[in-house]
């Protein structure tokens, strides 16, 4: 009777395992084409975005322009209001 148990045992793991290995293999299978339309659609990406490089790079050279002009206004009205508000200070300090 242990006998009977024992290989019915052994077929069963056998059985199991060969059952697991298939289903491992087809599940391979499925990731390897899933991986390669994945693959697909980053090269596809990709193309698109190294298109659109050269607007990226105008539109980054726009907005350094328009930075640089802002700041050189900024800092040319903030001179200019400095002067006037340390001339007051001047006169005030001569007065007494």
């Amino acid at each position: 009777m242990m006998v009977d148990l024992n290989t019915l045992l052994t077929v069963c793991l056998y059985i199991l395992g060969i059952v697991l290995l298939i289903v491992l293999i087809v599940l391979g299978i499925k990731c390897i084409r899933v991986l390669g339309k994945v693959d697909k659609i980053v090269d596809n990406v990709d193309e698109k975005v190294t298109s659109l490089d050269g607007l990226f790079g105008i539109v980054d050279k726009i907005t350094d322009g328009i930075v640089l002009a802002s700041d050189s206004i900024i800092s040319g009205g903030s001179d200019f209001l400095s002067r006037i508000f340390n001339r007051k200070k001047k006169e005030d300090d001569i007065d007494v």
